[in-house]
Protein backbone atom coordinates (compact mmCIF):
# COMPACT_ATOMS: atom_id res chain seq x y z
CA UNK A 1 0.00 0.00 0.00
CA UNK A 2 1.53 3.35 -1.09
CA UNK A 3 1.64 6.04 1.20
CA UNK A 4 -0.44 8.95 1.33
CA UNK A 5 -2.90 7.13 -0.59
CA UNK A 6 -6.06 6.44 1.29
CA UNK A 7 -8.13 8.78 3.39
CA UNK A 8 -9.79 7.79 6.85
CA UNK A 9 -12.89 9.43 7.33
CA UNK A 10 -13.02 8.34 11.35
CA UNK A 11 -10.01 7.88 13.51
CA UNK A 12 -7.98 5.01 13.23
CA UNK A 13 -6.22 3.55 17.12
CA UNK A 14 -2.82 3.16 17.23
CA UNK A 15 -1.55 -0.28 16.29
CA UNK A 16 1.52 -2.39 15.67
CA UNK A 17 1.54 -3.65 11.93
CA UNK A 18 -0.18 -6.77 11.15
CA UNK A 19 -2.31 -7.38 8.41
CA UNK A 20 -5.50 -5.19 8.06
CA UNK A 21 -8.04 -8.07 8.61
CA UNK A 22 -6.52 -9.37 11.89
CA UNK A 23 -6.32 -5.07 13.00
CA UNK A 24 -9.75 -4.65 11.49
CA UNK A 25 -11.03 -8.12 13.91
CA UNK A 26 -8.99 -7.48 16.75
CA UNK A 27 -10.68 -3.87 17.06
CA UNK A 28 -13.11 -3.48 20.20
CA UNK A 29 -16.21 -3.84 19.70
CA UNK A 30 -15.72 -6.02 16.96
CA UNK A 31 -15.61 -9.67 18.80
CA UNK A 32 -18.22 -10.96 16.67
CA UNK A 33 -16.00 -10.92 13.81
CA UNK A 34 -14.05 -13.63 12.44
CA UNK A 35 -11.52 -13.27 10.52
CA UNK A 36 -11.97 -13.98 6.71
CA UNK A 37 -8.94 -15.94 5.59
CA UNK A 38 -6.81 -13.64 2.56
CA UNK A 39 -7.34 -16.96 0.14
CA UNK A 40 -10.92 -17.23 0.48
CA UNK A 41 -10.73 -13.24 -0.06
CA UNK A 42 -8.56 -13.97 -3.36
CA UNK A 43 -11.04 -16.02 -4.79
CA UNK A 44 -12.33 -13.91 -7.13
CA UNK A 45 -15.68 -16.54 -7.47
CA UNK A 46 -16.61 -15.52 -3.63
CA UNK A 47 -16.29 -11.94 -4.40
CA UNK A 48 -18.87 -11.96 -7.49
CA UNK A 49 -21.20 -9.66 -7.72
CA UNK A 50 -19.45 -7.40 -4.61
CA UNK A 51 -17.81 -5.01 -7.03
CA UNK A 52 -20.48 -2.35 -7.40
CA UNK A 53 -21.00 -2.36 -3.89
CA UNK A 54 -18.33 0.31 -3.46
CA UNK A 55 -16.37 2.58 -5.34
CA UNK A 56 -12.42 1.71 -6.05
CA UNK A 57 -13.46 -1.44 -5.74
CA UNK A 58 -10.09 -3.30 -6.31
CA UNK A 59 -8.28 -0.33 -4.45
CA UNK A 60 -9.85 -1.25 -1.11
CA UNK A 61 -9.68 -4.63 -1.68
CA UNK A 62 -5.60 -4.15 -1.73
CA UNK A 63 -6.17 -2.19 1.38
CA UNK A 64 -8.16 -5.53 2.90
CA UNK A 65 -5.48 -7.14 1.44
CA UNK A 66 -2.72 -5.76 2.39
CA UNK A 67 -0.08 -8.18 4.78
CA UNK A 68 1.68 -5.40 6.33
CA UNK A 69 -1.13 -2.62 7.62
CA UNK A 70 -0.01 -0.19 9.99
CA UNK A 71 -2.93 2.39 11.23
CA UNK A 72 -0.54 5.01 12.48
CA UNK A 73 0.18 5.21 8.60
CA UNK A 74 -3.39 5.75 7.28
CA UNK A 75 -3.61 8.30 5.12
CA UNK A 76 -6.06 10.35 3.23
CA UNK A 77 -7.85 9.50 0.09
CA UNK A 78 -10.51 6.97 0.97
CA UNK A 79 -13.36 6.65 3.36
CA UNK A 80 -12.69 3.48 6.11
CA UNK A 81 -16.02 3.34 6.01
CA UNK A 82 -15.93 1.58 2.48
CA UNK A 83 -13.71 -0.51 3.41
CA UNK A 84 -15.20 -2.10 6.36
CA UNK A 85 -18.62 -2.10 4.36
CA UNK A 86 -16.62 -4.56 1.69
CA UNK A 87 -15.13 -6.63 4.58
CA UNK A 88 -18.23 -6.82 6.21
CA UNK A 89 -20.28 -8.19 3.19
CA UNK A 90 -17.46 -10.80 2.64
CA UNK A 91 -17.91 -11.46 5.99
CA UNK A 92 -21.42 -12.29 5.61
CA UNK A 93 -21.21 -14.93 2.85
CA UNK A 94 -17.55 -16.22 3.98
CA UNK A 95 -19.69 -17.46 7.42
CA UNK A 96 -21.88 -19.28 5.55
CA UNK A 97 -19.38 -21.39 4.22
CA UNK A 98 -18.18 -24.76 6.60
CA UNK A 99 -14.98 -23.44 7.54
CA UNK A 100 -16.95 -20.24 8.68
CA UNK A 101 -19.33 -21.69 10.39
CA UNK A 102 -16.55 -23.73 12.24
CA UNK A 103 -14.75 -20.60 13.79
CA UNK A 104 -18.04 -18.71 14.45
CA UNK A 105 -18.98 -22.49 16.13
CA UNK A 106 -15.88 -22.13 18.53
CA UNK A 107 -17.15 -18.11 19.46
CA UNK A 108 -20.45 -19.66 20.01
CA UNK A 109 -19.58 -22.26 22.24
CA UNK A 110 -17.47 -19.86 24.36
CA UNK A 111 -20.37 -17.69 24.73
CA UNK A 112 -18.46 -15.02 22.97
CA UNK A 113 -21.66 -13.32 21.42
CA UNK A 114 -23.65 -13.10 24.45
CA UNK A 115 -26.60 -15.00 26.36
CA UNK A 116 -30.15 -15.25 26.38
CA UNK A 117 -31.88 -12.63 28.64
CA UNK A 118 -34.87 -14.77 29.31
CA UNK A 119 -34.32 -16.83 33.06
CA UNK A 120 -36.04 -19.51 31.14
CA UNK A 121 -33.65 -19.86 28.35
CA UNK A 122 -30.93 -20.69 31.06
CA UNK A 123 -28.02 -19.23 29.71
CA UNK A 124 -28.62 -19.88 26.19
CA UNK A 125 -25.88 -18.28 24.07
CA UNK A 126 -26.59 -16.78 21.27
CA UNK A 127 -25.78 -15.81 17.57
CA UNK A 128 -25.49 -12.66 15.62
CA UNK A 129 -27.43 -11.69 12.78
CA UNK A 130 -28.72 -9.47 10.70
CA UNK A 131 -32.37 -8.32 9.79
CA UNK A 132 -31.57 -7.12 5.72
CA UNK A 133 -28.49 -8.25 3.85
CA UNK A 134 -28.54 -4.70 2.98
CA UNK A 135 -25.87 -2.32 4.13
CA UNK A 136 -26.95 -0.01 6.66
CA UNK A 137 -30.78 -0.63 7.55
CA UNK A 138 -30.13 -2.42 10.98
CA UNK A 139 -26.96 -2.92 13.33
CA UNK A 140 -26.75 -6.46 13.85
CA UNK A 141 -29.20 -8.53 16.78
CA UNK A 142 -28.46 -11.51 18.69
CA UNK A 143 -30.70 -14.40 18.27
CA UNK A 144 -31.50 -16.78 20.97
CA UNK A 145 -31.87 -20.35 19.54
CA UNK A 146 -34.06 -22.05 21.95
CA UNK A 147 -36.81 -19.34 22.43
CA UNK A 148 -35.82 -18.13 18.86
CA UNK A 149 -36.58 -14.43 20.05
CA UNK A 150 -34.40 -11.78 18.86
CA UNK A 151 -32.46 -9.02 20.85
CA UNK A 152 -30.46 -6.11 21.01
CA UNK A 153 -26.46 -6.62 21.99
CA UNK A 154 -25.66 -5.23 25.18
CA UNK A 155 -22.08 -5.25 24.33
CA UNK A 156 -19.84 -2.12 21.90
CA UNK A 157 -20.88 -5.34 19.00
CA UNK A 158 -23.80 -3.35 18.70
CA UNK A 159 -22.51 -0.73 16.54
CA UNK A 160 -21.53 -3.73 13.86
CA UNK A 161 -23.66 -3.67 10.39
CA UNK A 162 -26.31 -6.04 10.41
CA UNK A 163 -25.32 -7.29 6.60
CA UNK A 164 -22.12 -8.44 8.17
CA UNK A 165 -23.65 -11.63 9.30
CA UNK A 166 -26.83 -11.14 6.71
CA UNK A 167 -30.14 -13.13 7.46
CA UNK A 168 -29.08 -16.70 6.87
CA UNK A 169 -26.81 -17.11 8.87
CA UNK A 170 -28.77 -18.67 12.02
CA UNK A 171 -30.33 -21.45 9.44
CA UNK A 172 -26.86 -22.42 7.84
CA UNK A 173 -25.23 -22.58 11.41
CA UNK A 174 -27.87 -25.24 12.99
CA UNK A 175 -28.28 -26.62 9.59
CA UNK A 176 -24.34 -27.75 9.47
CA UNK A 177 -24.78 -28.43 13.20
CA UNK A 178 -27.80 -29.64 14.43
CA UNK A 179 -26.24 -31.25 17.85
CA UNK A 180 -26.32 -27.33 18.45
CA UNK A 181 -29.75 -26.46 18.40
CA UNK A 182 -31.53 -26.47 21.44
CA UNK A 183 -34.68 -28.02 23.01
CA UNK A 184 -37.20 -25.21 23.54
CA UNK A 185 -37.74 -23.52 27.13
CA UNK A 186 -40.13 -25.31 29.19
CA UNK A 187 -43.37 -23.09 30.14
CA UNK A 188 -43.72 -22.51 33.84
CA UNK A 189 -47.20 -22.62 34.66
CA UNK A 190 -48.84 -19.76 35.91
CA UNK A 191 -50.02 -21.79 39.50
CA UNK A 192 -49.45 -24.60 40.98
CA UNK A 193 -53.02 -26.78 41.36
CA UNK A 194 -53.68 -30.24 42.33
CA UNK A 195 -55.74 -31.80 39.90
CA UNK A 196 -59.35 -32.65 40.84
CA UNK A 197 -60.38 -35.72 40.29
CA UNK A 198 -62.79 -37.24 37.34
CA UNK A 199 -65.11 -38.41 40.62
CA UNK A 200 -65.17 -35.22 42.69
CA UNK A 201 -65.87 -33.06 39.40
CA UNK A 202 -68.71 -35.47 39.29
CA UNK A 203 -69.76 -34.79 42.99
CA UNK A 204 -69.14 -31.34 42.60
CA UNK A 205 -71.78 -31.03 39.52
CA UNK A 206 -73.93 -33.69 40.99
CA UNK A 207 -74.20 -31.30 44.33
CA UNK A 208 -75.17 -27.89 42.32
CA UNK A 209 -77.96 -29.38 40.35
CA UNK A 210 -79.72 -29.94 43.91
Amino acid sequence: MSGNQYLCTRPFASAPVCSWINWYTGLQGHDFLCPVPSDYIMDRFNLTGLETSVPNFNLILEIILDPKFSADDWDKTISSNLVEKLYGLIHARYILTSHGVENMRKKYEKGEFGICPRSNCKGQHTLPVGLSDTWGYFNVKLYCPRCRDVFQPSSRSCLLDGAMFGTNFRHMFFMQLPELHPQPPEEKPLHHSTPIPPESSERMRDGADV
